[in-house]
């Protein structure tokens, strides 16, 4: 699974310099974040890091199009046939090219070492000392964020007018 995750992920980041359209481009910033997340979700064996780093990423790119959409002119997105045939010449090369045998025991070891990590990780962060700390940062992000949603004036904002 990782091989054709790691594959995929060099595949979209040749096509990447490929694209034209913002909005192509963005798509395949998604993807490959995407890709990121379950990767280290699997290196991890745990999908917090990753579930936080896409969330992040996603409200990112919410803004991104957002502005994108405002400001990039309707021009129709089609893909070239030249994109095509390369990505379908490169996928089969980039599988072949991979190192197919990996040291079981050096990874078993690995595994545990990391398992063991996340689980120190997470006992310090959410030990019952720092669980008032966790709490108040929690409730100072929410009352930023309630201010900053006061503070705004949408019909003043950089982004066109809806009608």
């Amino acid at each position: 699974m990782m091989k054709i995750l790691m594959s995929t992920s060099m595949l979209t980041s040749m096509t990447f310099t490929q694209m034209k359209h913002p909005l192509a481009m963005g798509m395949m910033l998604l993807l490959q974040t995407t890709m990121m997340c379950l990767m280290s979700g699997m290196m991890y064996k745990s999908f917090w890091f990753s579930y936080i780093l896409f969330m992040i990423m996603v409200g990112g790119m919410l803004v991104l199009f957002m502005y994108m959409t405002s400001l990039a002119s309707n021009e129709m997105f089609s893909p070239s046939n030249k994109t095509i045939m390369i990505a379908l010449l490169l996928v089969p090369s980039l599988t072949y090219l991979m190192p197919s045998t990996i040291n079981n025991k050096e990874m078993n070891e690995h595994n545990t070492m990391m398992e063991n990590e996340i689980t120190t990780t997470t006992t310090v962060m959410y030990n019952q000392t720092m669980g008032t700390m966790t709490t108040l940062l929690v409730l100072y992000m929410l009352l930023t964020l309630i201010v900053v949603v006061n503070i705004i004036n949408v019909s003043k904002g950089p982004l066109r007018h809806t009608n």
